[in-house]
């Protein structure tokens, strides 16, 4: 995932000027809070939000070997190798 450092605001920033920070939300689509210099939020626009949940929706409705073809086609990212429906559970904080 790329980020735009034009889309990353400190904790202070977003408590001091939330109206800014979610302008500049909706022009991102997203931006990414840091909190000590790590990451620890993101503040989604509506129309973005919207954009998800569809996708979110659609997977909770979905059986899991269903899930497992729809993760097995997923593009490897990043060091990780293999992304098993385990990964998915944990990355999603489904049982």
């Amino acid at each position: 995932m790329n980020i735009s450092t034009k889309a990353i605001v400190a904790n202070s920033e977003m408590i001091k000027n939330y109206k800014a920070c979610r302008e500049k939300a909706e022009s991102f689509g997203k931006i990414f809070v840091l909190k000590n210099n790590q990451p620890d939020a993101v503040l989604f626009s509506i129309a973005e939000y919207e954009r998800l949940a569809v996708l979110i929706e659609y997977f909770e409705s979905l059986e899991e070997n269903d899930v497992a073809k729809v993760v097995a086609s997923l593009p490897k990212v990043g060091n990780r190798k293999n992304y098993s429906i385990d990964h998915l559970r944990n990355d999603m904080k489904l049982e």
